[in-house]
């Protein structure tokens, strides 16, 4: 990974629309270069997708919430499967700490949010506590 490398991925982390040859331009390389460095990182799985950037309120989830669980010991596989199916789910973790998992969820709005977090998420088996964290702005790859 040199400058050119690192480069290219900031150029796709802003927009992951951008041409082949608008990255090289905006580099100072040739266009088959650009296009070999991308394929490298793609086959490298560096890149491991282009995705899009979604409005998550314009699709009537504007209530962002990161849910932290307390799990049961040795349940995290199956906890992981479950959380994973909540279609709220945007992120699931295994993290350090007071909690075992950190869940970003969006709800539609407090009332969404209370039902998933006291009705579907605590009734699972696996859930010893949850701890509810709402968030009021996002900053997703910029500053």
């Amino acid at each position: 990974m040199d400058r050119v490398d690192h480069g290219i991925l900031d150029i796709l982390r802003a927009d992951s629309r951008t041409s082949i040859r608008e990255v090289a331009e905006r580099l100072g390389i040739s266009r088959a270069s650009a296009y070999a460095r991308v394929k490298r990182l793609v086959e490298t799985r560096v890149i491991r997708g282009f995705t899009i950037d979604v409005d998550h309120a314009a699709l009537g989830l504007g209530l962002p919430a990161y849910i932290h669980v307390r799990i049961k010991q040795n349940t995290w596989k199956s906890f992981r499967k479950k959380a994973w199916a909540l279609e709220e789910a945007a992120h699931v973790a295994l993290v350090a700490g007071d909690f075992d998992c950190v869940i970003l969820v969006r709800a539609r709005d407090a009332e969404h949010l209370r039902e998933l977090v006291l009705e579907r998420i605590q009734a699972l088996p696996e859930v010893v506590a949850t701890q509810t964290v709402l968030v009021f702005e996002e900053h997703v790859g910029q500053a």
